[in-house]
């Protein structure tokens, strides 16, 4: 779920858009509430939000910034004003700084579930390709790792296979293994297959049984019993944006 903070001085407006909306259909919940950028701050320190709807024109500290602040410590959140005409203007230039989009007062519910959607699309694109940096980060190892990656889509990949091509003994590789890897073989090996699978789930769009053959599986229904004990969801779900 997707976390939001809403600074807003008005009561009536910042408890319209808490009540008002079906955040969670929306994935996404309400983490705090503030009636003013200094009070927002603070508690954005102490738990960051992902999207920051504020006002601009409020007291204490406005909205212009408590935006400049987030940005430059927080730069992931994303940012979305609410406006009067008066400050349509201003609006309008923080826009163009950096923020994402800006709400005129008055606005309807659909205008806020318009918008948060947008958000949510770019919050969603931004986590897929963090996903997608962080498996192929996690991918880039030995050189001992690296011949396993190679043979990740042979079926009969096995330690005693491995062994006998690098002309070690399978008990002495398999210590070898242990102390490179950090685990045993076969654990080694399921946790890569699954994230090679993991990867094509979200680079491509190849089939459920392309995919098994890719990680080393002639049986789909295996594969997918495999992928769903180590992930937490089946590869359909995975490739939906469910989490285990």
């Amino acid at each position: 779920m997707y976390k939001m903070m809403i600074v807003e001085d008005e009561y009536l407006v910042r408890q319209g858009i808490a009540s008002l909306i079906d955040f969670e259909h929306l994935g996404m919940e309400v983490l705090a509430e503030a009636e003013n950028g200094l009070e927002a701050w603070e508690l954005f320190q102490k738990e960051q939000a992902d999207i920051l709807l504020t006002d601009i024109n409020m007291p204490q500290m406005n909205g212009i910034r408590l935006a400049q602040l987030v940005r430059e410590h927080y730069p992931a959140t994303h940012i979305v004003f609410l406006t009067g005409y008066d400050d349509f203007d201003y609006a309008l230039s923080a826009v163009k700084l950096g923020a994402d989009d800006y709400l005129l007062k008055p606005f309807s519910k659909a205008d806020v579930e318009e918008m948060l959607v947008k958000v949510k699309s770019k919050l969603d694109k931004e986590g897929k390709r963090q996903q997608i940096s962080d498996l192929v980060q996690q991918s880039e190892e030995s050189s001992l790792a690296q011949l396993i990656q190679e043979r990740l889509a042979d079926q009969d990949l096995s330690l005693k296979s491995l062994a006998q091509d690098l002309g070690f003994s399978p008990s002495h590789l398999s210590v070898i293994l242990k102390k490179e890897l950090g685990m045993p073989f076969q654990d080694y090996l399921i946790q890569e297959r699954m994230k090679k699978a993991k990867l094509l789930l979200l680079t491509t769009d190849l089939k459920i049984y392309e995919i098994a053959e890719q990680v080393g599986f002639e049986d789909m229904n295996y594969f997918s019993q495999r992928f769903k004990q180590v992930v937490g969801v089946t590869p359909r779900q995975f490739k939906k944006g469910e989490q285990g």
